[in-house]
């Protein structure tokens, strides 16, 4: 399940199709950032921000995948997890990262960490996403990441 769950994911993004995503996800998903401290939640706000990173990221590529673990989400429960590997550009920095999707017993996406390196690029592509966030009013012009 969790498997055609990672390679629709990962079809949805080659596509850029976020009606693809929004079938993928939890009602209450929730993404880890990296580049912000308290995560992203709910449905709206996290294909909003999918939305924003689609149009950031360049040349974005999955180039691997780990799967079959099973991973203890922030509420306690215990579900299948896969982790895909990525490589991009944002801001003109080279990225280096991963996806770790979380699973909920049906399947979809319930929870979704990002985390990228060098430190470098997480700066460039936290301030590309957040400017993305505020033109498109998903955030104040204020917001603290």
């Amino acid at each position: 399940m969790s498997t055609s769950t990672a390679d629709r994911f990962r079809a949805a993004v080659d596509n850029r199709d976020l009606a693809a995503l929004d079938d993928l996800f939890t009602d209450d998903v929730r993404f880890y950032s990296p580049v912000k401290f308290t995560p992203f939640d709910g449905k709206p706000m996290v294909l909003g921000l999918f939305g924003v990173l689609l149009r950031t990221f360049e040349e974005f590529r999955y180039i691997g995948e780990y799967t079959g673990a099973a991973q203890t989400s922030s509420d306690g429960t215990t579900a299948p997890s896969e982790v895909l590997l990525f490589r991009a550009k944002a801001g003109g920095k080279e990225i280096h990262g991963i996806d770790l999707l979380h699973f909920a017993e049906d399947g979809r996406i319930k929870e979704f960490t990002v985390m990228v390196r060098p430190r470098s690029a997480v700066h460039a592509l936290g301030e590309a996403v957040l400017a993305g966030l505020v033109a498109d009013g998903l955030v104040p012009a204020s917001a603290d990441q």
